[in-house]
């Protein structure tokens, strides 16, 4: 699963802290040949795990990169590493599930590089495993706003900033091999995520004579901070999921992003409306 349980998140207020120390410079990052050249891109839940390594990944295929995340700290440590490694980034602190913080992000995006052409929507949010009869009505809203809500916030603001700049585009939204069938011990979380997939599709049929393509990622088990914290209080979870995975192991999540970025990219650009399985088979079976 991209994302496992970990503590609920918390509430931000609506103005977002930027990064002022933000280079817009051209680097060697931004002038090669890489996948994503000449591109500008935005990423939420961007501070660790999977958008973490996205941000990186997508500054070695030679995007200007915003992060935008929750946690300042974890955010001007990544976007450190990726202007020491010759890549162009900045960072801004947003809570996707407030709309005028993620609008706000997204405009500084446009702010710092005059144009945004791909999102990549990762951040999410879940609480402990537990059958969903025991999951508190404050912790269902609380992952229906950060993964549904949050996802609708920031697709929103993302394609008009796409339509009034680049003109067209593309968006991948992080979903869950969780949503692709009965999640009982993540139940609120899986349910989330599939509500993303039809987000996803409906979006694509929207947008697509726009020239903006969007699409999701379905991981499967990947070795993240969440996935972690699952495995250290119910030991042994990682490697019940390995045995049910064809390639018999968690993913590195950097092999999530490798995905995100493909889809992003042109190479993917009559590519639309799928929601794309990255789960080591786990989903054959």
């Amino acid at each position: 699963m991209s994302s496992g349980p970990g503590p609920r998140l918390g509430a931000m207020d609506n103005a977002p802290h930027i990064d002022h120390s933000a280079d817009t410079t051209s680097s060697p990052a931004t002038t090669t040949g890489g996948l994503l050249a000449g591109k500008v891109a935005f990423v939420t839940g961007a501070g660790r795990g999977i958008g973490a390594a996205a941000a990186r990944l997508f500054a070695r295929e030679g995007a200007r990169v915003l992060l935008a995340a929750r946690t300042e700290d974890e955010l001007k440590a990544v976007t450190e590493k990726i202007r020491a490694a010759g890549g162009t980034a900045a960072y801004t602190v947003c809570d996707l599930a407030d709309g005028a913080s993620v609008r706000a992000a997204v405009d500084r995006a446009v702010e710092l590089y005059g144009r945004l052409d791909v999102a990549f929507n990762n951040a999410a949010t879940s609480v402990p495993p537990a059958p969903m009869d025991q999951v508190s009505e404050e912790d269902f809203d609380h992952v229906c706003a950060v993964n549904l809500k949050g996802s609708w916030l920031a697709m929103s603001a993302e394609v008009a900033a796409i339509r009034a700049t680049a003109g067209t585009g593309a968006i991948v939204n992080n979903s869950s091999v969780g949503s692709l069938r009965g999640n009982p011990p993540l139940a609120a979380y899986g349910a989330t995520k599939r509500a993303v997939n039809s987000l996803t599709e409906s979006a694509a049929a929207t947008y697509g004579p726009e020239g903006i393509r969007v699409n999701a990622i379905a991981p499967g088990t990947t070795l993240t901070e969440m996935m972690r914290a699952w495995d250290d209080a119910s030991p042994g979870v990682v490697d019940h999921l390995n045995a049910r995975t064809p390639l018999r192991r968690a993913a590195d999540p950097d092999e999530i992003a490798q995905a995100a970025a493909w889809l992003l990219s042109d190479r993917a650009s009559y590519v639309t409306g799928a929601v794309l399985p990255v789960d080591g088979g786990m989903q054959a079976i």
